[in-house]
């Protein structure tokens, strides 16, 4: 079993002597419930840098009220053995009274994409996500940070922050892993029914065709979120939450077309939501 480090300043006198050999530190934060996705990205910090290190903290400050905290999966022992065997060199398990403190005041907020899309829907989520990453960063100190690209606007956020704070660490962007169907691989997952799963590989289906349309005058941006609404609306989601296509310089939404652009969605399938994303 590789070392489970379960505070900063044990996380950072481990680090000591790794920092002052110049070996590269490659850095996946998660909250745990690790499926294929997270463990792809193990394995590409594992082939790029010479240590590599993972940390699991269900973080309270992304949730919003209602929403999922005390249900998330938690298992510890078994995620620490899937990152052991899948290039982890140690874990950061900290809980949350040794990571934050009692008087804790400040928070991090990108003033203009946070509040849009699921920013829109989940009050201060972001706030939380970029107030945890900087303080993981900080402990950490890691030479790349590594990131799925499910959450577009999660790895947008926290990209723009290193740039626009100087930060001298490179995120590393890795495909979305999927399912057979096409599904997003998620640890939300596995709280949908056989069905429900089935139905909601329509989510990439939709986003596939309208990368094709997208790329013919034929359709406009409108047309394409109308068509998408329309679709997804007659299957058997409970709730659509947004379907948008934006710039992928600016993540802001477009009214026109243009060369460098993602199709953007959230919704619910039962009580899980589910979020996707496709470079069109």
């Amino acid at each position: 079993m590789i070392p489970i480090l379960s505070n900063t300043e044990l996380l950072q006198k481990t680090l000591i002597p790794i920092w002052n050999s110049e070996k590269s530190i490659g850095f996946v934060p998660t909250m745990g419930a690790l499926h294929k996705g997270h463990l792809s990205l193990l394995e590409e910090s594992k082939k790029q840098n010479d240590i590599c290190l993972i940390s699991i903290f269900v973080n309270p400050l992304q949730f919003s009220e209602n929403e999922d905290l005390d249900a998330y999966p938690r298992r510890l022992h078994e995620d620490v053995t899937l990152a052991m065997e899948h290039g982890a060199d140690f874990a950061f398990a900290p809980n949350v009274d040794s990571f934050y403190s009692e008087s804790h005041q400040t928070y991090i907020h990108n003033k203009q994409v946070s509040d849009l899309y699921c920013g829109a829907y989940r009050e201060g989520h972001f706030e939380g996500v970029l107030t945890v990453v900087s303080k993981l960063f900080h402990a950490v100190n890691p030479d790349r940070v590594y990131f799925g690209k499910k959450d577009y606007q999660q790895t947008y956020i926290i990209e723009k922050m290193l740039s626009d704070l100087n930060w001298n660490i490179e995120l590393v962007k890795c495909a979305t892993i999927r399912d057979k169907s096409g599904l997003a691989l998620s640890s939300r997952n596995e709280y949908l029914s056989v069905s429900e799963k089935k139905s909601a590989s329509i989510i990439y289906r939709c986003l596939q065709e309208v990368k094709q349309r997208y790329q013919n005058n034929k359709y406009s941006v409108d047309d394409l979120k109308s068509w998408v609404i329309q679709e997804i609306t007659n299957s058997d989601c409970k709730e659509i939450q947004y379907f948008e296509i934006v710039s992928k310089k600016t993540l802001l939404p477009l009214k026109e077309k243009e060369p460098y652009a993602i199709a953007l969605f959230a919704g619910y399938w039962g009580m899980t939501r589910l979020i996707d994303n496709l470079e069109l």
